[in-house]
């Protein structure tokens, strides 16, 4: 009695899953779902024995992970190419039109902006998940994935096939999205730059009960591999996949000529704010099968599919003031306060002016009425003012001469674009800062110690730089405003488990300028311990493969300052690893990219712009801020930006993250 009771259950609650999170139209109330899944846990809990790994149950509260193991795709998990100009479309259909000798039909889809993933299923059970990583190896995100509801855990139907692998992108609706970046800032944690982001850090989590608690959603959008399974189009392939109860996006669209994929991708680039998930664009693939792999692909990217990427959206809206900030490494940068609008499906309240030089050349004022685009920046930029709303009384805006935080004398090196504050160790803003890029995932990783905790243990004394941070005791955490015991356990515990980081954590947590992961590693497997880094000569440094002048010099300068070695000395008592256990190994070769220019803009899934940098410049490319004519190649991320056209109008050769990992031999991305 107890298993069919609980085999009907899984099946009841599998079926309302599908109806709810993929149908979008739900048959139960809450209340009465929640009851079916206690009654499912209280007899699995009277019959463990029953359980199984499918199980409704077993979505939420797996263990924990430290890292994501590498998973190998069955088939490349190509990227596309992307077309952004109705001539541009044409030009693709002309192509293959001409490869085919006949026209074709295509299927048209919306491109999700999210995280690409590839789902596998053996007898109809999910047995593993994976990021795209860099196409050929992604991330084992199984126990993660297994916490979303959308995603079945078991396919629905007879007669599936043995093995079945389905590629789709992970997203975060907009709703949610906002909903969660109020929950973030209200417990003083960093909020996400946009929903892609949010579905990137959500699904990547060590702790699948955190990506359990974020509404995630997925969309399937292709059959990557299916044993035994006999389809001739790709529209077949989607049927097929929606039968199993795989959720496929409703709207797509087949054409039968040119006209009709244009006016499909005219109409979604209007409406793109009509559905509650981003998209960046639309997708026009072939629908049959048999032409597709007549048209083959190229090393990066299939030739019976292009993108249609819409451009960066742009709205007007008022400007309440300019202000300044200064950020962790002392770097003063201006922004506009402004009148709340909708960009790009985020409601945006703040845009980056850049530097001093470009709030002159734009010419933006308090008061002015100006545009704004969300276009690969992380804050959103302001293209320039619209002068015919300009008020008459308007004044040119000056750069202050002090730190806002400080009141320290603002410095600018020869060369640089931006004013600094030179006071690193007085400056509040660059406390916080600093010490929450310390604690960060990127550096030594200290969960529970975000910006709320991090400003009361400024505010309180208890800590002045990071390396306090090895010294503080339950008592006095416990002292900290809303801080309970068992908080206090976690961020003793968190703090305990940052001591035993390896070296190039650390190093990136130093706030070295121009010192970012790529270079840390490099650094690190050459010189595995701090000590023999600081006995190096500035040539030393130089001569390490991949670390330019720049890097060097500005490590070798960090090192050589006495409260920079009080502050190693203070990490050594406080227990922290300053020497890697492994023995040391040669750095990456690295040459690929020797003696060329390179450009990055927008943003990029697998490494951050400062990881592109660091990359380009170990490979030995010279990464510039803008494009010319001596540039060898324009690396193209999501949202790209002005740099974008200005490659296109002088016709350098432009390549998306793909064709860049594979310039770089495709490095892994960093954890």
């Amino acid at each position: 009695m107890a298993q069919r009771r609980v085999e009907e259950l899984r099946d009841v609650i599998n079926a309302h899953d599908y109806r709810y999170y993929v149908l979008d139209s739900p048959e139960v109330s809450d209340a009465e779902y929640d009851a079916l899944m206690r009654e499912l846990r209280q007899l699995e809990a009277e019959f463990p024995e029953l359980i199984l790994p499918e199980s409704p149950t077993q979505r939420v509260g797996g263990r924990p992970t430290e890292l994501f193991a590498p998973v190998k795709h069955r088939l490349p998990m190509r990227s596309l190419d992307n077309a952004f100009s109705g001539e541009e479309l044409a030009a693709w259909a002309a192509r293959v039109e001409r490869r085919l000798g006949a026209r074709t039909d295509c299927v048209c889809e919306l491109k999700i902006d999210g995280l690409a993933v590839s789902l596998t299923y053996e007898d109809g059970a999910l047995v593993r998940a994976a990021t795209r990583g860099d196409g050929l190896v992604g991330e084992d995100i199984t126990a993660n994935v297994r916490t979303m509801r959308s995603v079945p855990m078991r396919l629905r139907g007879t007669g599936l096939p043995r093995v079945l692998e389905v590629r789709g992108e992970i997203y975060l609706p907009v709703k949610a999205f906002e909903r969660l970046n109020a929950e973030l800032t209200a417990r003083g944690e960093r909020p996400f730059a946009n929903p892609r982001n949010g579905a990137a850090g959500s699904i990547r989590q060590k702790d699948p009960a955190v990506t359990a608690s974020r509404p995630l959603r997925m969309w399937c959008y292709a059959l990557g591999f299916a044993e035994g399974v006999s389809l001739s189009r790709h529209s077949e392939a989607l049927d097929f996949l929606k039968r199993t109860g795989l959720p496929v996006n409703p709207e797509l669209e087949r054409v039968r000529t040119l006209k009709e994929a244009q006016d499909f991708c005219a109409y979604w680039q209007e409406h793109r704010h009509d559905v509650d998930y981003e998209i960046d664009g639309a997708v026009v693939k072939v629908d049959a099968l048999e032409q597709q792999r007549e048209l083959g692909e190229t090393s990066r990217a299939p030739r019976w599919a292009i993108a249609f990427k819409f451009p960066p959206e742009e709205r007007t809206t008022l400007v309440k003031s300019i202000s300044v900030n200064t950020g962790r490494t002392g770097k003063v940068t201006p922004f506009a306060v402004l009148e709340p609008v909708r960009v790009s499906g985020a409601t945006v309240t703040y845009a980056t002016l850049h530097n001093e030089e470009e709030v002159r050349r734009r010419d933006v004022r308090e008061g002015d009425t100006v545009i704004v685009r969300r276009a690969g920046e992380v804050i959103p930029e302001v293209v320039g003012p619209v002068l015919p709303k300009r008020p008459p009384d308007t004044r040119p805006w000056r750069f202050p001469k002090k730190c806002p935080a400080c009141g320290t004398k603002l410095v600018r090196e020869e060369g640089e674009a931006d004013w600094r504050c030179p006071n690193r160790v007085g400056c509040p803003s660059q406390a916080i800062e600093w010490l929450f890029h310390f604690a960060s995932r990127g550096a030594m990783d200290i969960e529970h110690l975000g910006y709320v905790t991090g400003m009361q243990l400024l505010e309180q004394g208890l800590v002045k730089d990071p390396g306090d941070i090895f010294f503080l005791t339950a008592e006095q955490l416990g002292q900290l405003p809303n801080t309970g015991e068992k908080s206090v356990r976690n961020l003793l515990s968190a703090i305990e488990s940052a001591r035993h980081r390896p070296l190039w954590r650390l190093l990136v947590g130093l706030n070295i300028r121009h010192v970012g992961p790529f270079a840390a590693r490099l650094l690190t497997q050459r010189y595995p311990s701090l000590d023999a880094l600081r006995q190096l000569s500035l040539d030393e440094l130089q001569a390490v493969q991949g670390i330019g002048p720049r890097i060097a010099q500005s490590l070798h300068s960090w090192l050589q300052q006495p409260e920079n070695t009080k502050l190693l000395e203070k990490l050594r008592r406080g227990g922290v690893q300053l020497q890697d256990e492994a023995p040391a190994t040669e750095a990456p070769a690295a040459g690929p990219l020797s003696g060329k220019a390179v450009v990055i803009t927008g943003e990029l899934e697998t490494m951050s712009r400062e990881e592109a940098t660091q990359a380009s410049e170990a490979a030995g490319a010279r990464v510039t801020s803008s494009v010319s004519k001596s540039t060898a190649f324009v690396v193209v991320g999501a949202r790209p930006g002005t740099k974008y056209d200005k490659a296109q109008a002088l016709g350098i050769e432009t390549v998306d993250e793909q064709e860049f990992l594979r310039r770089l031999g495709r490095p892994r991305p960093l954890h």
